[in-house]
């Protein structure tokens, strides 16, 4: 209840319109379809997941929300459209860990990588795998630091490209341990699998979905996920930080941000939906599905993680000495 002086009604008013104003921004919005921007290819990991959780999300909020696809310049040409969008909720990124390894490769981008979004939540993190040819002597990544120790600078590890994720991902597994081991590059997925099969590379780091049927089929041995937790597709291969390897958690993640300066009541109704979704168990199946663990979190925790994400790679690309691009 308000407590106001009668002899000034126009106080009254005032708190009034505040108290009618502050939620009118979130029972207006959504007022027409929604665009969830996506910054890579139609079928990829993160298309997969902004298709799993659009159509839950739209009917939550009374709205189509249209997934729009503009791969390019690993995930900048998308980020670039969103903070450009009108921070009216209408437009939504679909922000990856590739927003924190472009801040940190990239010397100049069109967009602050911080202050021209607003994050809404998490949506889900996948681990990524270290494996090795099924004939590889170790068995796990405590063996797989022995012999790299034993023979420094003679393994190599595959990786999708220099300022990938997975590049970073193994630097960093270099820096945590200190061991030397060469990094090679590949375009794409199938061409590092191709090569470590083929015994080009004894190694990859990458994510978990698309090394699962090799694994499988017994044509990859994984020796550790890069995860804080043990990933249910792969129950029996330890994480890398139960095997002894200390700092080494990497994670490839999801979550959602709007253009800076969006309505907090907006992100607020965003947030509380993408919490109801996410606690669906059949959306948590195809979350699973895919590799992914689905876990919501605040606009605060989201922010913090994007910040200190881009710090940490940003570190280990001086170390390593990557120069920006």
């Amino acid at each position: 209840m308000f407590h106001t002086d009668p002899k000034r009604p126009g106080a009254l008013l005032c708190a009034l319109a505040l108290t009618l104003a502050l939620p009118a921004a979130a029972q207006d919005w959504p007022s027409r379809p929604v665009r969830m921007v996506v910054g890579f290819a139609p079928g990829g990991g993160t298309d997969i997941i902004a298709r799993m959780v659009a159509q839950p999300l739209a009917e939550i909020l009374g709205q189509p929300i249209v997934v729009e696809n503009k791969p390019g310049a690993g995930g900048t040409l998308a980020a670039g459209t969103v903070a450009r969008a009108a921070a009216d909720g209408h437009t939504v990124f679909v922000m990856n860990n590739g927003h924190a390894v472009s801040a940190a490769i990239y010397r100049k981008l069109p967009f602050d990588s911080v202050k021209d979004f607003t994050p809404v939540s998490m949506l889900c993190a996948q681990p990524l795998v270290v494996a090795a040819g099924k004939n590889f002597p170790a068995t796990d990544i405590a063996g797989l630091v022995k012999m790299a120790r034993a023979q420094p600078g003679k393994l190599n590890y595959a990786s999708v490209g220099i300022g990938s994720t997975q590049h970073f991902a193994g630097e960093l597994l270099r820096q945590v341990t200190g061991i030397d081991i060469v990094h090679v590059p590949y375009k794409g997925t199938p061409n590092t699998v191709a090569a470590v099969l083929s015994g080009e590379v004894e190694l990859l780091v990458d994510v978990a979905s698309p090394l699962l049927g090799h694994i499988r089929a017994g044509e990859l041995k994984p020796l550790a996920v890069t995860s804080p937790r043990r990933y249910e597709g792969l129950p029996q291969t330890p994480t890398a930080l139960e095997s002894g390897v200390a700092g080494y958690d990497v994670t490839t993640w999801y979550g959602l941000a709007f253009p800076a300066g969006t309505p907090a009541a907006v992100v607020d109704k965003m947030n509380q939906a993408v919490r109801r979704v996410l606690a669906d168990e059949n959306v948590r199946k195809q979350a699973l599905a895919a590799a992914c663990l689905p876990e919501a979190s605040t606009p605060q925790a989201m922010a913090s993680h994007v910040g200190a994400e881009i710090e940490r790679w940003r570190t280990v690309m001086q170390k390593a000495g990557i120069e920006q691009q």
